[in-house]
């Protein structure tokens, strides 16, 4: 488990203050800027307090075809509906200071003005000790050392990785309307314990994104967090992984798309966007875009 060769904000438990930056290529910007603008910015990425991803439209940009395809599945289907909302970069801030991370996030994203544009942001939090503003921890069943090591990051390029990142708008109201038995069978565990209930329903979240039910078994490492703006709350899910197709296949089964049954977490929440990044490893304390430039 070599930590020198990946990002290690990946790798390390969620920060106090999180903030995301999604940004798209100006249109017709010419190959050769998108690679002395993606050379600079790896120069102030340090893949700690702040992680960064590459999407499909930057990587299309500079050729890298050979990569997997960051295609996030988008679904309209038995009720629920799960959009695919693809950005062409996208760092994740990670600290304590708001300040700071300002001013960060301002000197990032001039950085790369030129080439990319401010899409959207999203700033997070912490929640007691990573859990869902619903009350229950989140990332419970998250590997550990080698095996989140394992999980998380490719062999080919040693040390990348691909995220999922998904921003879950809550109906905190709807949801504690629900008396405590119905709150704990839509997750699958009890709020009070933590422990898995066994007599939760087919629909209980931890039933359908159980990664040892896969065959293969999916395995992947979450680095949640919560927000809140206004009357707006919820969470931003992130999972990293070796490869995309391991979100793919459990959020497939999260819309019933294997036997009908939807996840119980659409009784109170839905996703907002949903996109696929590359999460390029580390060389020399930055970003090692060597293998796409």
């Amino acid at each position: 488990m070599d930590l020198s060769i990946v990002q290690k904000g990946i790798f390390e438990d969620v920060p106090q203050h999180g903030r995301f930056l999604f940004l798209d290529l100006h249109h017709e910007v010419k190959e050769q800027d998108v690679r002395d603008c993606l050379a600079a910015l790896c120069a102030q990425i340090d893949g700690e307090s702040v992680v960064l991803g590459l999407g499909d439209a930057t990587l299309n940009a500079v050729n890298a075809t050979h990569l997997e395809s960051l295609n996030f599945p988008s679904y309209d289907t038995r009720g629920v509906q799960v959009p695919s909302t693809p950005a062409a970069l996208w760092l994740w801030l990670r600290g304590d200071d708001l300040g700071e991370m300002t001013l960060q996030a301002q000197a990032l994203i001039n950085a790369v003005t030129p080439v990319y544009e401010l899409a959207d942001h999203i700033d997070s939090f912490k929640y007691k000790d990573g859990h869902d503003l619903t009350g229950y921890e989140d990332g419970t069943e998250n590997p550990e050392g080698e095996e989140a090591f394992t999980a998380a990051f490719s062999e080919q390029p040693a040390g990348a990785s691909y995220v999922a990142v998904q921003q879950w708008q809550h109906d905190l109201a709807h949801f504690k309307s629900k008396n405590q038995t119905e709150q704990d069978h839509v997750i699958g565990r009890s709020l009070e314990t933590n422990e898995e209930l066994d007599d939760a329903p087919e629909s209980a979240h931890v039933k359908r994104t159980e990664q040892e039910a896969f065959d293969p078994q999916t395995f992947l490492l979450r680095r949640s967090m919560a927000y809140g703006e206004g009357a707006d709350a919820g969470l931003v899910f992130q999972a990293f992984a070796f490869s995309p197709e391991s979100y793919s296949r459990i959020l497939a089964k999260m819309v019933g798309e294997e036997d009908g049954i939807v996840d119980g977490l659409f009784s109170f929440t839905r996703p907002k966007t949903g996109a696929f990044f590359w999460c390029p490893p580390m060389k020399d304390g930055q970003p090692d875009l060597s293998s796409i430039l």
